[in-house]
Formats: structure tokens, sequence, C-alpha cells
């Protein structure tokens, strides 16, 4: 397993489906010139989503195949999919900048944080559940992947408790400005 070294951190954007937890990310890493790893899934890919941007598509097969060569350093299954980071994408984040971010859902952050402990920090994106249905709607989804997503909410709103910042996100240039800020924090406290 990769050892991180003294000043290396991985931000972990977590919450509920259709929170804007990918967006955020995006936009307050490329603020802090921050790199993120893309995850791997057997999931099909949606009409909205990007080859390598979102995630790598791979088949059942493939997933079994690389998880038996220990290939993955985290991975879940939710509703059927399967869902990983693989740990030479992480080392070589690590090798090209100090501190990375991830978008995981619950389960995954939690596999991260065992490994690296307080070198991990999870950052909680939600909205209402109105919001949220409102948001997958509007990209697209199917109502059985609203369903789908919504069947874990409750339980995935539970989770912000656990995270060291928790931010709504109505407004997403407010939310990336808070983001920003909290993760510069982060950094500056962890540069100390």
């Amino acid at each position: 397993m990769y050892n991180l070294k003294e000043k290396e951190m991985i931000f972990v954007f977590t919450g509920p489906d259709g929170s804007g937890r990918k967006t955020i990310s995006k936009l307050a890493g490329d603020t802090l010139q921050m790199k993120t790893v893309v995850s791997y899934t057997t999931r099909k890919k949606r009409h909205y989503e990007v080859e390598g941007r979102d995630y790598h598509y791979i088949s059942r097969e493939e997933f079994l195949a690389a998880e038996k060569n220990e290939e993955f350093f985290e991975s879940v299954e939710i509703d059927g999919n399967l869902y990983g980071i693989k740990e030479q994408d992480i080392i070589d984040r690590f090798q090209q900048k100090g501190c990375i971010y991830l978008v995981l859902n619950i389960e995954g952050t939690e596999q991260i944080r065992k490994n690296f402990g307080d070198k991990v920090v999870r950052i909680f994106v939600h909205a209402d559940r109105e919001t949220v249905i409102k948001r997958q709607k509007e990209r697209g989804n199917s109502e059985e992947e609203i369903e789908l997503h919504l069947a874990h909410f409750d339980q995935d709103l539970q989770y912000r408790e656990q995270c060291e910042f928790s931010i709504q996100n109505y407004e997403l240039s407010h939310t990336v400005f808070e983001v920003t800020q909290a993760m510069e924090k982060f950094l500056l406290e962890k540069a100390k």
C-alpha cells in the first residue's frame, strides 16, 4: 500500500448523488491546482458522462480480474455495480502533485479513511431531497436511477456528522468559494 508523505493529503468529496459533489470538487480542485483520480466502474455510462473524466467504464470481468491482481486501492459494490480506484493511479497523481481529491460514495470514503487516517479530509456536499431529485431529472437520469439513488439518501445524510467539513449546495459559486477556503485551511494546518 502507498504511504502518504508528510504533506500529502487526500480530499474526498462525498454525499448524496445529485448533490453536486463532482462539479464542486472539480471547480475547487482547479482553483487549487489539484488533480483527481478517476474511478473504475462496471456501471453503464450515462448519456452525459465522458469516459476518463467521470469514470473508466470496464466490464465486470475486467474489474474482477484487476481486483484479483490487487490493483484496486478501494472497491465497493453498490446496486449491483462495482466501483474502485486503482492504487497505481493514486501513486501517479501523488508524483505529479502533493495532494489529490476524490469523489466517492460513503463506503469508498471509509475505505480510504481507514487506510490513510487523518491525511484524509472528508467533504460532505448535500442538498434537500427535492433539489437532488430536480438535479437528477435535469441531467437526464431515469426514474429508476433516481429511485435507486434516493434509497440511499437518508443514510447518506447521516454520514455528514462524521465528516471534517459539510456544506449545503444551493448556490454553486458560494459553495465552491466556501469549499476552496476550507481546503486551503486544511492545507495550511498540515503545512505547519
